[in-house]
């Protein structure tokens, strides 16, 4: 028998099994090509989608509305108020900041639903909202739980975090992302610094004995990252080889740069990874992006998320996972995301969240 022939992809250069693009190469394809939109073919799209929103819960990512979500930030209040005429409550991104005549509708449907399934839908959907009014509507709802609480995993506390915010006891909010998002994109490390992603360090993993790495370094000082409110560097810092077996990894940073894992990891089950690997990976291209990107730029595209992006939300692969900060005990804040295949490591995404008032860092892994 033959040897199987190889083919590399034409705009990445990666190692195939087949000819044409890899799986990366091509989403990003179809991303330009739906971010090229101009207003008036957005405005058609949107026309398009209104017709067919019915179809839109059997078949959420074959169609164009991930493409006007995350590439346009264009979904209008039509939109959404055909969807709750349809009873249509997934995927509740389509309520993200909706008006308050359709966040009272879904509080509506919401207090007089028997069922659980379509409770936890709708409390989604009102965390999608995420006006003052969902907030008081889901810790009412907490405090004094419906019947159909008992068969729900979770309190309407974490129901809000799909949305990426949450509360306390007391009703108090607090804000669980950056309503700003860049992506990291192939560029000139040397030219421009602000994001660094995956920089080798010279301690060693006690557990596994790979080398330690900074898998993301952000100068908050850059103009891009002045959302983050840091004057200062942030580094994430952790064992490659373990962080996919810990629940979660964390570090500690000084806004000088500098960067302190939590070791030994509980959990760690990590193989060695070789210093050459490391180097390998720590050659990859990405930088951070020039220009900012809809919030849902990095939360999934068709289907389908290839991006590593810092802020908006996250793709998460399993369900939203936000972590208490060891410090304080306080709900960590996402930051950021690495898709681990842009560095040809392994599947699934690295998330990093942040605590800015103790200086910890937390990170963790999702994969199908």
């Amino acid at each position: 028998m033959s040897e199987q022939q190889t083919h590399r992809c034409p705009s990445c250069g990666r190692e195939l099994s087949w000819r044409g693009m890899c799986p990366q190469c091509e989403v990003q394809r179809r991303r330009q090509g739906r971010e090229g939109w101009t207003p008036e073919q957005v405005q058609e799209k949107q026309r398009e989608l209104l017709a067919h929103l019915d179809q839109l819960k059997e078949d959420a990512w074959d169609n164009d509305f991930w493409a006007l979500l995350s590439c346009h930030n264009a979904i209008t209040p039509e939109l959404q108020r055909a969807a709750l005429e349809l009873e249509l409550y997934y995927p509740c991104e389509i309520y993200y900041h909706a008006p308050e005549d359709v966040r009272d509708g879904l509080i509506r449907v919401l207090l007089e639903t028997e069922q659980s399934m379509t409770a936890s839908r709708l409390m989604c959907c009102l965390a999608m909202q995420g006006d003052d009014r969902s907030l008081e509507v889901l810790r009412e709802l907490e405090e004094h739980p419906r019947p159909w609480r008992e068969k729900l995993y979770v309190d309407p506390s974490v129901y809000a975090q799909i949305g990426g915010w949450t509360f306390d006891r007391a009703g108090n909010r607090r804000q669980l992302n950056f309503d700003t998002c860049y992506p990291l994109i192939k560029g000139d490390r040397k030219r421009d610094a602000a994001a660094q992603v995956f920089r080798p360090r010279e301690d060693r993993c006690p557990h596994c004995k790979s080398k330690l790495v900074d898998v993301l370094t952000l100068d908050g000082r850059d103009q891009r990252l002045r959302f983050l409110g840091l004057d200062g560097i942030v580094t994430a810092t952790c064992c490659p080889a373990c962080v996919p077996w810990c629940e979660p990894a964390y570090s500690r940073f000084t806004l000088d740069g500098g960067s302190t894992a939590v070791l030994p990891y509980e959990m760690g089950m990590g193989y060695e990874i070789s210093d050459e690997d490391v180097e390998q990976m720590a050659g990859n291209p990405y930088v951070l992006g020039e220009r900012a990107v809809p919030v849902f730029y990095g939360a999934g595209f068709l289907g389908i998320n290839e991006d590593s992006t810092v802020g908006g939300f996250a793709s998460w692969i399993q369900d939203a996972q936000y972590y208490p900060c060891p410090n304080c005990g306080q709900t960590m804040k996402y930051l950021a995301q690495i898709k681990w295949e842009n560095l040809d490591f392994m599947e699934g995404n690295l998330y990093i969240e942040i605590c800015p008032h103790c200086q910890v860092v937390s990170m963790h892994h999702q994969q199908t």
